[in-house]
This record gives C-alpha cells, sequence and structure tokens, in this order.
C-alpha cells in the first residue's frame, strides 16, 4: 500500500504550493507586485493542504468535498496566473510554465472527483 506522501495529486499539489511561494517571493522582492501574488500564494497553497485534508477524510463524501475545495482553488489559482501573465508582470516563459502545471492539477482532481462522486451515487 502506498503512503499518503506518495500520492500523485498529494505530491503536484506540494509542488505546485512550492512553486506559488517562490514566485509570490519573486514578484514582491523584484517586482513590487503584492497583491495578485499573495493571492495566488494563498490559493495555490490551499490546494495542497485540502488534498491532504481529503486523505484523512472520514468518508467517501468528505474526501469528495474537500477534494472539491482543492479543485475550486486550483481554478481560483489559474485566474491570477492568467492576470499575471495578461498583464505582463510575468514573462510569456513563466506564465506558460506554472499554467500548464496548474492545468494539470486541475485535470486531476476533475478527475478524482468526478469519479468520487459516481462513486457514491452508484452506491
Amino acid at each position: 500500500m502506498r503512503s499518503i506522501e506518495d500520492n500523485i495529486v498529494v505530491g503536484k499539489s506540494k509542488s505546485f504550493a512550492l512553486r506559488c511561494i517562490r514566485m509570490y517571493q519573486v514578484l514582491v522582492k523584484e517586482r513590487s507586485e503584492y497583491v495578485l501574488s499573495k493571492q495566488l500564494l494563498r490559493s495555490g497553497t490551499s490546494i495542497g493542504a485540502n488534498v491532504k485534508e481529503a486523505l484523512r477524510g472520514q468518508s467517501k463524501a468528505d474526501f469528495a468535498a474537500k477534494l472539491s475545495i482543492a479543485l475550486k482553488e486550483a481554478s481560483e489559482s489559474e485566474y491570477w496566473i492568467e492576470l499575471l501573465g495578461e498583464s505582463e508582470i510575468i514573462t510569456k516563459q513563466e506564465f506558460e510554465s506554472i499554467h500548464h502545471d496548474c492545468r494539470e492539477l486541475i485535470k486531476i482532481l476533475t478527475s478524482i472527483v468526478k469519479t468520487t462522486f459516481r462513486s457514491i451515487h452508484n452506491s
């Protein structure tokens, strides 16, 4: 049996959170951007926290609810990344890299949430 730390969505959400932390540090220190970067920091680090909480859920419904929150946070993160990119606060290369990671998380979480809700309703 795999441990929680070996779970792919745990690893990807933690890596994404660390990217958001590093991006926040650069944006504040080197580009004097405080508002959008703080929003991304909050939502981007919240994804992994909700994933970890979901894995300790008391039921399938609790698991699905927490992962749904993680998915919402990932969608919010995508919005802040889009604003940072479209306002040219981050470079096109920076945007494409972090946006790709965010979209990957959204796809994984969407799949897990749909499968879990389907299994709850078919029980």
